[in-house]
């Protein structure tokens, strides 16, 4: 009988062993390129489209006035300038004499880029157009109501902290008494922002200098507004009697 004989061929496992270190090598190494190609991609891509804050210009909101509506929820196209026809204005003619109160007060009327600037202020030039950082820097004081005007409120203030007056001395020397209305500027906190006097004593005293130094120094519960605290002014009358 004879023996079959073969050789031992290298096809198999033993190949994939041999192969196995090289094949993962080039398999981390691809990986990582490819990695790296895209951490590379992205920061390439954020050094090309950054922005350098210096170079943003800062337009600055000092007053109300120049605060722009805000904008319309509604996309509406670009208008078109068109210019206006020239027509030749109409003759005046001789007026009419009317009774004083239908004479009204000389209004003074903004201009076209006046009204362009207060409705854009970005649109101004040399302001920094689109892309300008805009900062409000509006002083608190021009947000406060002025004595005259009339504010509504669901809940007046009221007194929390009182600060008796200091009589005045030649007052109670003499036995004065008298009663000086105020009217305060109550803020949104609580404190007292002015006072001034609204009815006064009829004396040389100092009963109004005296009110109006205790009063600065009250603290209130201030007015309610929907559900928020708001700035109000209010009379308050302060009375001046000798305790016996």
């Amino acid at each position: 009988m004879h023996k079959a004989t073969g050789l031992v061929s290298d096809y198999g496992a033993l190949e994939l062993k041999k192969s196995y270190q090289l094949n993962f090598t080039l398999g981390i190494l691809l990986a990582a390129g490819i990695h790296l190609g895209l951490i590379g991609g992205v920061g390439l891509y954020q050094y090309l489209t950054r922005v350098d804050l210096e170079d943003i210009p800062v337009i600055t909101i000092r007053s109300i006035q120049e605060l722009a509506p805000p904008p319309s929820v509604q996309s509406r196209p670009p208008q078109v300038q068109v210019e206006a026809p020239k027509i030749a204005p109409p003759s005046v003619g001789i007026p009419k004499p009317v009774p004083d109160e239908m004479v009204t007060e000389e209004i003074t009327i903004a201009t076209r880029q006046q009204l362009a600037t207060l409705v854009n202020p970005a649109s101004v030039i040399g302001s920094g157009g689109e892309g300008a950082a805009l900062v409000i820097d509006i002083p608190e004081a021009d947000f406060l109501p002025s004595a005259t005007e009339f504010v509504a409120v669901e809940q007046n203030p009221v007194v929390v902290k009182k600060v008796t007056p200091v009589y005045p001395e030649l007052a109670q020397q003499t036995g004065l008494e008298a009663t000086v209305v105020v009217r305060i500027l109550v803020y949104k906190d609580g404190s007292v922002k002015d006072v001034i006097v609204v009815r006064q004593s009829g004396t040389k005293v100092g009963f109004e200098e005296s009110a109006i130094e205790a009063v600065k120094q009250w603290v209130f519960k201030p007015a309610i507004q929907n559900q928020k605290p708001v700035s109000v002014w209010m009379n308050y009358p302060i009375k001046f009697t000798i305790q016996n």
